[in-house]
């Protein structure tokens, strides 16, 4: 299997006041609202600490599905021209969510331009460039977010650099993508593993078929059936992830001496610990419900703010609570 590797990322309190939340992505969720408050703690071992970075505690038991970023093909196109498939999988092989973080970071927060962020990425791993036989017309389709624009736009230079003329075109969202990527009217879309193996099993089989887990061979090895009856192919998953993932202080970490969810869960027993983030979280599988149950975290009380936006991060380095709901692949997560 491909092994995930712990995100241990920081963010400096400048780049994070700058920068607003992250568009759409592979499996968060949506907004809630920006109302704050939460219950009293019944200890301090646990308590909310302030700092000027932020950074991300390892998911260690998989609590969140793998959404790794993953090239997905129109099945007809990928079968008469391996050569896109090679160098997708080029791409692959390098992205990590580090890389993520960063080209979302020079995007997002630096406004740079995407096309020139993905063409200068591209270049400097020379992506592509080793594949021979690529020749034709190719579309890239990307979603309406930034991320997905700066992927698509990285698939399309590395098909450009093998030989293939590759462009970029917007698309709407999965329910419009997926389609037309399966009826051939784009070739190639930069995809989230665990999200899109979900809707296409859903789409195959009917609700109650969900397929994706936390792991990511497991995952890919569930939807690649479903995705031959659907119309699209799989490329490697890389190792860049964007979802949901939990944020501390720099300093609430370096007090308790944690890096994971479970060492949280072993260092808060006294009831200290509070969480921020979407109005929806505390009745959410993948935020303080999992939390509970997957980790045994018990939680003093809960604040009401956004889906890893600003509100959520200014409020973990305020110290007005303790750990908060932020998207791994964040730009303002950027070491700095």
């Amino acid at each position: 299997m491909r092994l995930r590797t712990p995100l241990l990322t920081t963010v400096a309190l400048a780049t994070l006041l700058a920068t607003a939340a992250c568009g759409e992505s592979g499996s968060s969720g949506t907004g809630g609202s920006s109302a704050g408050g939460g219950e009293a703690a019944s200890g301090d071992a646990c308590a909310p600490v302030a700092g000027d970075q932020l950074v991300v505690l390892e998911d260690d038991k998989e609590l969140q599905n793998a959404d790794n970023v993953v090239p997905v093909l129109n099945a007809a196109y990928a079968s008469a021209n391996p050569a896109a498939l090679e160098a997708l999988n080029s791409v692959s092989a390098v992205l990590t969510t580090e890389d993520l973080i960063e080209l979302n970071n020079q995007v997002d927060v630096q406004r740079q331009d995407a096309t020139e962020v993905a063409q200068t990425y591209v270049d400097d791993n020379g992506l592509g460039g080793d594949v021979t036989g690529g020749s034709g017309a190719v579309v890239v389709g990307a979603g309406n977010f930034s991320e997905s624009t700066i992927l698509a736009n990285v698939y399309a230079d590395a098909l450009t650099a093998a030989g293939f003329q590759a462009t970029v075109q917007e698309t709407g969202n999965r329910e419009v993508y997926l389609p037309a990527l399966a009826q051939g009217q784009i070739q190639v879309f930069p995809e989230y593993l665990a999200t899109s193996a979900n809707f296409i099993s859903e789409n195959i089989n009917g609700s109650g078929s969900l397929v994706a887990t936390g792991d990511v061979q497991e995952t890919l090895t569930a939807v690649e059936p479903l995705a031959a009856q659907f119309g699209v192919t799989y490329g490697d998953p890389s190792d860049a992830q964007d979802q949901n993932a939990f944020a501390v202080t720099t300093a609430f970490a370096d007090q308790l001496g944690v890096t994971t969810l479970s060492e949280l869960a072993e260092a808060c027993g006294d009831g200290s610990l509070t969480l921020g983030g979407p109005t929806e979280c505390p009745t959410r599988p993948a935020c303080q419900l999992g939390l509970e149950d997957t980790y045994g975290l018990k939680f003093a009380g809960f604040s009401e703010y956004d889906a890893g936006g600003p509100l959520t991060k200014q409020a973990i380095l305020n110290g007005d609570v303790s750990i908060g709901l932020v998207f791994s692949s964040d730009g303002s997560l950027a070491q700095g």
